[in-house]
């Protein structure tokens, strides 16, 4: 580690893992709740259940971008953080901010809680993926203000890179967008316009140029292939994500009645959302195919090769099949829509997350190499586990989805089922997607337990000059 701020960066990476394992056990409670609906009802029903789980989603890939950056701007910048403790007092601000909210979802009814919150001066909860109180809003807005200060403060005051103009540009997008969670107009249809500026726009516009941003970091650290390369690919590939990300919005306004061409856009556009992700697996195995060094850090390596192909088949491939105006006529709201989000978010934003865990976790705590081996056949094996587990959750939720749609939404099919008279004949796939899940749940306490393995990594001699030069 070459700058002693980055060390800010532990705490984020360290609460965010916690947060992820809270959100696998409310996973693993939704899906049960799926096949036993009366599981842990009157105390914590499904519609609160489903919020702290998609909640603690978003909370926690966010603790881990604010990581990520407090690690990688210094060392790009080659300066200093411009306030470490500016980065601690958001850190506990936006980790008590989170932790009441998600308490205050589990212990106090909605209504309440949004009295409690004075929601009545500036109304805004209520929205889907939008609940939290204004107040925790109010909060996060501060906090990603402070946080943007901070990082264009240092990166202002140092070496200018590519990655960290990314990056910015991204975590700028970030900050603006969700203001957008503040507006909610009486108009339903209004309010669906500008509440996909946050929800569309953030995972399937700014947030992949963070995205981008660590990867190409992490790879230029494990490959030692040359900034200018990397830049080049990461311009294209940024280009294609907000060109593709910002007009591809079009294909959720097919449901709030605008105007028609927005069918055109929507699905031209959104067909071409896969592009970007094609040109980050590319981009990762032709950097990892021209590297200069064999870094001994292999399982960095295995999660951000994994990133580009789980981004590309989750994000890409699973979007594109429900993207287009006349398949998703069928497919809107289904199970392939759930099947979709789950890959995407896993292969886009967790893994990007967990590939700089695995490669700066391990240096800030004095292992410069990586973890030991036999640490690192560990988190390895929780790599495949989760990995692994993840295809089949979306593969039974595809089967799902396509299943409902014969049987609820085709006319043509033969007799039209109820939507209750569905969910009992897909069940099948409910019970398979919670085995699944207990799959994956085992596979993050492997991946979690590797952390706690001593030891150096080994390597031989010559890769330890080139492996240190960027290290």
């Amino acid at each position: 580690m070459k700058y002693e701020s980055q060390r800010v960066a532990m705490p984020y990476f360290i609460f965010a893992l916690i947060l992820f394992a809270g959100q696998i056990l409310f996973g693993l409670i939704l899906g049960l709740q799926y096949v036993v609906g009366d599981f842990l009802f009157p105390e914590i029903p499904f519609n609160v259940a489903r919020m702290v789980h998609t909640n603690l989603l978003i909370v926690w890939l966010l603790f881990g971008f604010m990581g990520a950056t407090y690690y990688r701007v210094p060392e790009e910048a080659q300066t200093e953080l411009y306030s470490p403790l500016l980065a601690w007092i958001l850190f506990w601000v936006f980790a008590v901010a989170g932790t009441l909210t998600i308490l205050g979802y589990l212990f106090v009814d909605y209504a309440t809680l949004a009295d409690v919150t004075m929601n009545k001066l500036l109304p805004t909860m209520g929205r889907e993926f939008l609940e939290q109180p204004t107040i925790t809003k109010i909060g996060l807005a501060l906090v990603f203000v402070g946080f943007l200060f901070n990082i264009l403060m240092t990166a202002l005051k140092g070496r200018k890179t590519v990655v960290n103009i990314i990056l910015i540009t991204g975590l700028i997008g970030l900050t603006v967008l969700w203001m957008f969670s503040f507006y909610n107009p009486e108009n339903l249809t209004t309010d669906k316009y500008y509440w996909w500026f946050v929800i569309h726009m953030w995972v399937e516009g700014v947030w992949e140029l963070i995205m981008g941003a660590i990867l190409a970091f992490v790879l230029i650290k494990i490959t030692g292939v040359g900034r200018e390369v990397i830049g080049k690919w990461l311009y294209i590939i940024i280009a294609m994500a907000l060109i593709t990300g910002i007009i591809g919005t079009g294909y959720h306004f097919f449901w709030i009645g605008p105007s028609e061409y927005w069918l055109w856009l929507g699905s031209v556009f959104g067909a071409l959302e896969p592009l970007p992700f094609f040109m980050m697996v590319l981009f990762a195995f032709t950097m990892i195919n021209r590297r200069k060094r064999n870094h001994p850090n292999k399982a960095a390596t295995l999660w951000a090769v994994g990133t580009a192909v789980m981004a590309f088949l989750g994000a890409g491939v699973w979007g594109f099949l429900h993207t287009l105006a006349p398949v998703n006529y069928y497919t809107h709201g289904s199970q392939i829509t759930a099947a979709h989000a789950h890959m995407a978010f896993y292969g886009a934003y967790v893994m990007i997350v967990l590939t700089i865990i695995s490669y700066a976790m391990p240096i800030m705590r004095g292992r410069p190499y990586g973890n030991s081996n036999k640490a690192q056949v560990v988190e390895m094996w929780g790599f495949w586990l989760m990995t692994i587990s993840m295809v089949f959750i979306t593969l039974f939720l595809t089967g799902a989805g396509i299943l409902q749609i014969w049987l609820q939404r085709m006319p043509e099919s033969g007799e039209v089922l109820s939507f209750m008279a569905t969910q009992d004949k897909i069940a099948m796939f409910y019970w398979a997607r919670l085995t699944a899940g207990c799959f994956f749940s085992v596979g993050l306490v492997v991946c979690l337990s590797s952390f706690f393995i001593k030891g150096q990594a080994s390597f031989d001699d010559e890769v330890r000059g080139p492996a240190l030069q960027d290290a």
